[in-house]
Order: structure tokens, then sequence, then C-alpha cells
């Protein structure tokens, strides 16, 4: 079993390659749509703006291979802001288009008393719907950094954190298309977790 991770710029790769490789996938980066199709997973990471993000992958014509991989019915995951990605749009630095796979806008964290933008820091899921991604995270605490949150319906947020006023969808799920706000990379035991439920889920294909 391969998993492919979308070489688009974005930073943390070696993290992310590295907790694939903890639970024994084989792990390939690459900017190849041959073998993004090939792979038996994908991930998509990020760290960063959205504009910038969408304006690197349309550069090197990822685009349109990670929206045609979403429909082979493997799995696919977006992580922070690889998770934000997946919806339509952003409002981050100006209206921008995203890869349209699961509906919704990502828009900025409100400004809050006692609660700053980034959310930095640990924060405890709660599982909203059941999905294979989401297998023992009820009530388990990951971390994020993140100043836009994802704004979709209730049927697409698999689980959430509160950040003040704020529901944050910290798992969306469509279908056979993923995404999790926070890092499981850099989220301890729990985080590990996130990534042996995506191998598991390759796996039984």
């Amino acid at each position: 079993m391969t998993i492919a991770i979308v070489d688009y710029g974005a930073g943390n790769i070696k993290n992310v390659v590295k907790a694939l490789e903890y639970t024994g996938l084989s792990v390939k980066l690459t900017a190849d749509p041959a073998e993004i199709m090939q792979a038996d997973g994908l991930v998509v990471p990020g760290v960063g703006a959205f504009a910038a993000a969408m304006k690197n992958l349309n550069e090197k014509g990822l685009v349109e291979p990670i929206r045609q991989y979403s429909k082979t019915g493997k799995p696919l995951l977006g992580v922070c802001l690889g998770m934000q990605l997946l919806f339509d749009s952003s409002t981050e630095f100006g209206d921008s288009k995203g890869l349209g796979l699961i509906p919704g806008q990502v828009v900025e964290l409100p400004r809050q008393v006692d609660y700053k933008v980034p959310q930095m820091g640990w924060n405890k899921n709660e599982v909203q719907l059941s999905s294979p991604i989401t297998r023992a995270l009820d009530n388990k605490y990951t971390y994020f950094v993140h100043s836009y949150y994802a704004q979709t319906p209730a049927q697409y947020i698999a689980a959430s954190v509160r950040y003040g006023q704020v529901d944050v969808p910290s798992v969306v799920v469509n279908q056979n298309v993923m995404g999790t706000q926070f890092h499981p990379e850099k989220s301890g035991e729990d985080g590990l977790q996130i990534w042996q439920n995506f191998k598991e889920m390759v796996e039984s294909q």
C-alpha cells in the first residue's frame, strides 16, 4: 500500500511522512499526476495561506488530479490548511476558490474576549458523526494552529472543538474525502491514532 503526499511546496511535510511511515505505510511525496492517481491513499498537507496554496496547486497542475482522485473512492485526507483547501472557497486575503470537494466556506475565527486568534494549542474533540477516521477520537485532545475555520453543513462535520463561542469543525467527512483541522502529526498518541485509522481505511478497500 502506497500513500501519495501532494508535493506543492507546503511546509511540515517531514513530520507527516514520519507519522505515516510509523504506521507501516509506504509513502511517496509527489507532484506527478500519474503517481497520485495510482496511490492507495492521498494526503493533502498544508501550512500557510489558502490563496498561496491554491496558486501553487494550480501552477503545478495538481488541482484537477486531486479532484479526479476524489472520484475514485479511495481515501483522501487533507490536514490543517490541506483540510481547508477541500472546501469551495476561503475569505483569507480576499475571496479564493478551493478544490470544491466539500461544500462550505473557510472564514476567519471571530475575535473573542480571552480567546486569541490564531487558536494555538490543544483542544478537546467531540465526535458528532460516526466515521472510521474518528475512531477513538471522542474527548481526546489534539493540536491546533489556525486563524480560519470551515463553515459547512452539519452533515459533513464528523468532530468539532469548542473555541470560545465558536464550534470549530475539527474533522470533516464527505464520503471518501476527509480532513482534520488539527495536526495529527503533532498530536502525540491520539494523533497517531488518526493516521492508524487512515491506514485501516486504505487497507480495507
